[in-house]
């Protein structure tokens, strides 16, 4: 899991150059750790597609991870508010749906191999 965040580290920079990109969150599933989820807020659908996905960015992003996936990342479109904040301890687990900003983008990576 580890080699994954580093690949991911390496190719991030690609993402976040992207027009219309405004923060992402890679999160790895708790009770089944192999399992990410890539949530990335855009200013708008068209910045990540046709946009990011359509671009030569995008094609080095994905050949940069793309060793460590099972199969083929499910890609869907969600809309909604911001997590909200509490007092209470930052470091908590979160538990959601589909939960995430406006004009997200959630990229699951339903396996990431060691």
């Amino acid at each position: 899991m580890e080699t994954f965040r580093q690949a991911f580290t390496e190719v991030v920079p690609l993402l976040s150059r992207a027009q219309g990109y405004r923060g992402h969150l890679l999160a790895q599933g708790i009770e089944s750790p192999e399992v990410f989820n890539l949530i990335v807020r855009w200013h708008s659908l068209e910045d990540h597609t046709p946009g990011f996905e359509a671009s030569e960015d995008h094609r080095i992003f994905m050949m940069g991870l793309r060793k460590y996936f099972s199969n083929e990342p499910t890609v869907y479109h969600i809309e909604g508010g911001a997590f909200s904040t509490s007092e209470h301890d930052a470091n908590s687990a979160v538990s959601t749906g589909n939960a995430t900003h406006q004009s997200g983008v959630a990229r699951n990576s339903p396996s990431v191999m060691p």
